[in-house]
């Protein structure tokens, strides 16, 4: 029996949609139909039951899925063991933008350690701007960060998307409106580092505000950003991945606005002839992480990306 087609059928399982299982394994549609029907041909029963938005799986569906899960789990350990993990020694230089080390970053970094023992790990966290730079300057073998990096030989990976909302202060009681940009706009406005993504969406969005353009404060610090919001200076657009306790204490709220803010595409991005050979390995880690932070917490606070970035 394939196991690439047990893996499929746990995806299916978990995710309940053909689309989104065909982006998590990087495949079609019809390569997920195709494995799900042999799997079915071989069994000899239906394990799942097709809705116009979702399946479901059929009482001999969850029985199989048990047994499947566990093949699966057993041939990624066989995989783990067979593998001479004492090879990848040395160091792997890994750049790494705040909104990321506020999220899924720390499950990333278990992961490397638990299969990489002998692995040093050197991390630098700055600006998605910056870090490109240094990468370009191949002071970086790779970056996790949400804008793909141009170049020969270099490659870039979707991980995963962070919806970015704006956000405010509960003390200035302003959760409960439905705003507009020109509302908004009475605020001091506190964004990421100038020239970054969100920075240009902010000065797009709020360019023919009917109050004029108003002062954008630009701060390179997520931390930084996210004190002066729950201070009450002003508002902000954020992904909400990065400031979960805040909301729950209540110190921060999500603001109803009439004009939706884009999502943060976060991409990774290595050299594929990089004498590292790790490179690669390191950026599948990371997209699993990635999308293993989206499928927990679901869809308001991280989804799986687009195929290609």
């Amino acid at each position: 029996m394939n196991i690439r087609f047990l893996e499929t059928f746990v995806w299916l399982a978990r995710l309940k949609n053909f689309r989104l299982t065909a982006e998590r394994l990087h495949t079609t549609q019809a390569a997920v139909s195709s494995r799900i029907a042999t799997l079915e041909q071989d069994f000899g029963l239906r394990l799942f039951d097709r809705g116009a938005r979702e399946v479901t799986l059929t009482t001999d569906g969850s029985k199989a899925l048990v047994y499947a899960e566990r093949m699966v789990k057993l041939m990624r350990e066989m995989k783990d063991d067979m593998s001479d993990k004492q090879v990848f020694a040395g160091v792997i230089r890994i750049g790494v933008i705040e909104s990321i080390v506020h999220s899924w970053f720390p499950d990333f970094i278990g992961r490397l350690h638990k299969m990489f023992p002998r692995l040093q790990i050197e991390i630098a966290s700055d600006t998605t701007i910056h870090l490109r730079e240094q990468f370009n300057k191949n002071n970086l073998d790779i970056v996790l960060q949400a804008e793909p990096v141009i170049g020969p030989h270099i490659t870039n990976i979707s991980l995963c998307e962070f919806p970015m909302r704006w956000v405010g202060s509960a003390k200035l009681n302003i959760g409960s409106e439905t705003l507009s940009l020109s509302d908004l706009a009475t605020f001091p406005i506190i964004s990421f580092a100038r020239n970054s993504g969100p920075h240009a969406v902010i000065e797009r969005m709020l360019s023919n505000s009917e109050r004029g353009s108003p002062h954008v404060n630009c701060i390179a610090s997520v931390a930084t950003m996210i004190r002066l919001v729950t201070d009450g200076f002003g508002v902000a657009a954020v992904p909400p991945a990065i400031i979960q306790r805040e909301l729950n204490e209540d110190a921060l709220q999500v603001l109803r606005v009439d004009v939706e803010f884009p999502a943060l595409l976060i991409l990774a991005s290595f050299r594929a002839d990089n004498d590292n050979p790790l490179t690669e390995t390191v950026a599948r880690i990371a997209q699993e992480a990635a999308a293993d932070f989206a499928l927990n917490w679901g869809p308001e606070i991280a989804r799986l990306p687009p195929l290609s970035p």
